[in-house]
């Protein structure tokens, strides 16, 4: 009985293979629509065939194989998105007071965005209970050992750990916040260097390019680690996974909400005293792509025509504030990337201390500059700040990998935050720069 169950889980394993690989032909059903597909069949499967523990493991091949080649990109999607961030700002002379107030109003939402995750992810707790990845004794002591370390380190010490002695190395051991600063500074190198640095910008900005589209065929693959990894995860845990899930979404969904209505609202509403229920309604239609697409890249000439149209801001500030919003502001992604640190931190029993809350929120904001905009990118990012507080590749791993199957509903919500945060601060540059027409903002032509 026991060989014609697992002869049935791998037939319809099989079957389900071939239907994904079916739907994926054309056009007709884009990748969530068939990521959702790999992760309710897998569930269903793994939960049925819970008693064949032989081939439930034997499929999670496929899952680590797929978060393999997440890993693989890491490394080159940080530097080369980063430094083609850094590029998108344009000439040097540009920057001016309206390079600066962008950039400062960005980073500033951003640090408000990573609090926030971090109030929620403390509130709602959702790591707690998640046994599948709590650490083995081995990973234990390798984390802890790795916590005893970095208690021992000085701030001076660890300011100076994120200046890479040798960024090449850095980039081969995968040290991510010696990439992060070498990739800053290279950008503004190749910006300063003018005409004799633009052949080194374009082939950084055509790297970038490569690089996402690489990534797109990594995730080309999703629907197929996405069944394996659920087919795992429900087969060995059970439906009671899916409660941490749920807290998870909803902390994100809530921590969002409460971002959009005081930071956004107070940008435009008590700083600017513009209508922010106005500013809303400007915007619909990008936060409804946005939210359908996730993806700010794909929804950026919805955000330019909305914030121009709608709005009132002037052409020359929207089409240089939002495409530089659409590489360096992600807001949502800030909020998740708090959110994560927690629930791993909470699932592993890491208590965290004030420097560690510190190092997460600095990290999520600095990473989330690296964040390009496309589905799932966030996740890819992840890795770097779960690193701040010790914990190992394996179970940095083992974290993404349970949330994976569940992220588009999760990246929705994140990239609707990002792109009403692009067009607030598009909104306040206008103003101050004198870009604004609040005739047509309000409505009144």
């Amino acid at each position: 009985m026991a060989e014609l169950g697992a002869y049935g889980f791998w037939g319809i394993t099989a079957a389900v293979f071939l239907l994904l690989f079916i739907l994926g032909r054309g056009d007709r059903f884009p990748l969530w629509i068939r990521v959702f597909v790999g992760l309710f069949i897998g569930g269903a499967v793994g939960y049925i065939f819970s008693e064949q523990t032989g081939a439930i493991q034997a499929i999670k091949f496929f899952g680590d194989a797929f978060v393999k080649l997440i890993r693989m990109l890491i490394v080159p999607l940080i530097f080369t998105t980063i430094t083609a961030g850094m590029i998108a700002m344009g000439d040097p002379k540009r920057l001016g007071s309206l390079g600066v107030r962008t950039i400062f109003l960005y980073m500033c939402t951003t640090l408000f965005a990573v609090v926030i995750g971090l109030v929620f992810g403390t509130i709602f707790q959702p790591g707690i209970g998640v046994d599948y990845v709590s650490a083995s004794q081995d990973a234990a002591a390798t984390i802890n050992s790795r916590l005893d370390a970095a208690a021992g380190l000085s701030i001076a010490d660890r300011l100076l750990a994120v200046i890479p002695a040798n960024p090449v190395q850095a980039m081969a051991t995968a040290d991510v916040l010696p990439i992060i600063f070498f990739s800053i500074l290279f950008g503004v190198g190749i910006l300063s260097a003018g005409e004799r640095g633009q052949r080194v910008g374009e082939v950084m900005e055509s790297a970038a390019d490569s690089i996402i589209k690489m990534t797109g065929f990594v995730m080309a693959l999703a629907p197929y680690g996405v069944y394996a990894l659920m087919a795992w995860v429900l087969g060995t845990q059970g439906l009671g996974v899916l409660v941490n899930l749920g807290k998870l979404a909803i902390a994100l969904y809530l921590a969002a909400a409460v971002h959009i209505l005081l930071v956004y609202g107070g940008i435009i509403r008590i700083v600017l005293g513009l209508p922010f229920i106005r500013f809303l309604r400007g915007i619909l239609d990008a936060m409804a792509t946005a939210y359908s697409t996730a993806s700010s890249s794909a929804t950026l000439p919805v955000t330019i025509s909305n914030v121009n149209r709608n709005l009132g801001v002037d052409k020359s500030v929207a089409g240089s504030v939002l495409p530089l919003g659409a590489t360096i502001n992600m807001d949502g992604t800030s909020i998740y990337l708090g959110l994560v640190a927690l629930f791993a931190a909470q699932a592993l029993g890491i208590e965290l201390t004030l420097m560690q809350y510190v190092g997460i929120a600095v990290t999520a904001v600095v990473v989330s500059i690296g964040a390009a905009g496309i589905p799932s990118a966030s996740l890819f990012l992840a890795f770097t700040v779960l690193s701040v507080f010790g914990v190992t590749e394996e179970q940095a791993v083992l974290i993404i990998a349970f949330i994976f199957p569940f992220d588009r509903l999760l990246d929705m919500m994140r990239t609707l935050t990002n792109v009403t945060g692009d067009a607030a601060v598009a909104t306040a540059v206008g103003k101050w720069e004198g870009a604004l027409d609040e005739d047509i903002f309000r409505g009144k032509v």
